[in-house]
């Protein structure tokens, strides 16, 4: 796919729930995280912003949910409470992918990035008016990127092999059918010719 130039010093790489918890849900994880370390590392040097998003609830985050939700019953089961929690070692991003001094990070209690977290006002501060997306799932947390970002006015690109769903027919559908509507959609390798 041939799409415009990417202004990298108004672009943000959004690595998101690439935690230890949720990669066990997806196939060839390593691969995964192999493909978007490379990433990271080439918006790094072409001067881009990288910013983490990851899921985890501190105590008064659960006693905030409503018994309706669909993360009540996280709250209410003591080992899902612990693991989810944002303390837990399961939250944590993949060392692999980790985060450096000056990367943006956000810790959410929902599937998107944006409701719980002040995402959109970091990104604005910086100047980014373009996200990058990588992440687990794609039909959780990039699906709801895509959708509110797109809201928000930024400019979507969706990297196909640098987001995974434990449902690859689910996957295969969002970023062949659904995201384009939306988004770029491109590859981890051709981002990298996008970065001039």
């Amino acid at each position: 796919m041939s799409i415009a130039p990417l202004e990298l010093s108004r672009s943000a790489l959004l690595v998101m729930d690439f935690q230890g918890g949720i990669l066990g849900s997806v196939q060839d994880a390593d691969a995964l995280v192999g493909r978007t370390a490379d990433v990271i590392k080439s918006i790094r040097a072409a001067g881009g912003h990288v910013g983490y998003v990851r899921v985890g609830f501190e105590d008064s985050d659960y006693a905030a949910l409503p018994e309706f939700s669909k993360f009540a019953p996280i709250a209410a089961d003591p080992k899902l409470r612990a693991a989810m929690h944002a303390d837990s070692a399961t939250t944590a991003i993949d060392n692999r992918v980790a985060p450096e001094d000056g990367d943006l990070v956000v810790r959410k209690t929902r599937v998107g990035p944006f409701t719980t977290t002040d995402l959109d006002q970091q990104l604005r501060s910086r100047n980014v008016n373009t996200l990058i997306l990588a992440g687990i799932s794609t039909s959780g947390v990039v699906l709801s990127t895509v959708r509110q970002g797109a809201d928000l006015d930024y400019r979507i690109v969706v990297l196909s092999d640098a987001c995974a769903d434990p449902d690859s027919e689910v996957h295969d559908v969002l970023v062949g059918k659904v995201f384009p509507r939306q988004a770029d959609v491109i590859t981890a390798a051709e981002v990298v010719g996008l970065l001039g």
